[in-house]
């Protein structure tokens, strides 16, 4: 089944011990003046695996679609916030079933803790992103054990592109997305 978002794809690599990082792969977002946003995945070949596109309704749902290479479409996400600013996704594959869910809850000092679940709400691991001065985030992937299997980093050009890097502790350099 296919993964719709790096995050999930990150915290199925396999427990690891070697501590190097491996570039995955890049994606690139840029939002039109409607404030849709379109994502480019790309291997570490730089060769385009997937696009994202996603957009915002009048309640503030965001639902994403993710295609392929050629352009089929492989599934959705569909995010959602309630009145704590906490955050749930559900991810679909392409017949509607889902995939998997991601819950989102921000603390104190900013930091984004994630939690990954299976469509049978067993855990497949975590994440926690922080935020500099900058803007710059970076976010730790951890699976159900807690182990760290990878992170990306992310950061905002003056023209409000935003470009992410990803890298995997697992010498399996299998791009995040699909």
């Amino acid at each position: 089944m296919k993964k719709f978002s790096t995050m999930l794809m990150a915290i199925t690599f396999a427990i690891t011990a070697n501590a190097q990082s491996y570039n995955v792969g890049t994606s690139t977002s840029s939002t039109d003046y409607f404030g849709n946003q379109r994502t480019i995945h790309r291997n570490q070949y730089g060769q385009t695996t997937g696009t994202s596109t996603s957009s915002t309704d009048y309640f503030g749902r965001t639902t994403t679609t993710h295609r392929d290479s050629y352009g089929n479409t492989i599934g959705t996400s569909t995010s959602s916030t309630d009145y704590f600013g906490n955050t749930t996704t559900t991810h679909r594959d392409r017949y509607g079933n889902t995939t998997g869910t991601d819950r989102s809850s921000t603390d104190y000092y900013g930091n984004t803790n994630t939690r990954y679940s299976d469509p049978y709400d067993n855990s497949r691991g975590a994440s926690s992103t922080s935020t500099d001065y900058f803007g710059n985030t970076t976010t730790t992937y951890r699976d159900r054990n807690g182990y760290t299997q990878g992170s990306s980093t992310s950061s905002t050009d003056y023209f409000g592109n935003r470009h992410t890097q990803q890298r995997s502790n697992n010498s399996n350099t299998t791009i995040w997305t699909w």
